[in-house]
């Protein structure tokens, strides 16, 4: 069976967001942006909320962004290849291949997947993140926190849940980002 791992940049006061609801302060330097690639060819599929698939769209449908260094054509490619579902009510077409739109997270569907992929799946934005953890389908949690407080919104982690977590993984980057990937125990 294949995990569901949560992965989220934040910011050291748990914040995904600024208070304009931007992403701007999580721009990686060339490591951080390379020990993602790298966390992201694991996996063969990716689930996202409406947001964040917006966010992530552009490594397909801007191509100056994949030109202009080997590291972002091969995050683009990465980005690309793998598989996409998006959960939307609201969306009402996708822009880039290898992608499937879903109106509902359904967890049964979700724990089919796990049981049907060979290669673990990702889960992006805090918002679906919580759905899945509430239904008790992410396995681990791989958090890259990083050397701002945003005062922002939207919280990596959901108030009010509770799970018991086992460190399996760290990394600190020269930029002061800290990379901790967690397992939950149930």
């Amino acid at each position: 069976m294949a995990k569901l791992i949560y992965a989220a940049n934040m910011a050291l006061d748990g914040c995904t967001e600024d208070e304009h609801s931007a992403f701007d302060w999580s721009r990686p330097d060339d490591d951080v942006f390379a020990f993602i690639t790298t966390l992201m060819r694991a996996a063969g599929t990716y689930l996202y909320g409406r947001r964040m698939y917006e966010t992530m769209a552009v490594w397909e449908t801007d191509f100056a962004l994949a030109g202009q260094s080997a590291l972002t054509a091969d995050f683009a490619g990465v980005w690309k290849q793998s598989e996409k579902i998006v959960y939307s009510t609201t969306l009402s077409a996708t822009t880039t291949v290898n992608t499937r739109l879903e109106r509902q997270f359904v967890s049964s569907s979700v724990l089919a997947m796990k049981d049907a992929v060979s290669t673990d799946m990702l889960i992006g934005g805090p918002n679906l993140a919580s759905q899945a953890m509430a239904a008790g389908l992410v396995d681990e949690i791989a958090l890259f926190i990083w050397p701002i407080i945003l005062g922002g919104r939207n919280p990596a982690l959901s108030h009010g849940m509770r799970a018991q977590l086992e460190l399996i993984d760290e990394h600190t980057f020269r930029c002061g980002v800290i990379y901790l990937r967690y397992r939950l125990h149930r």
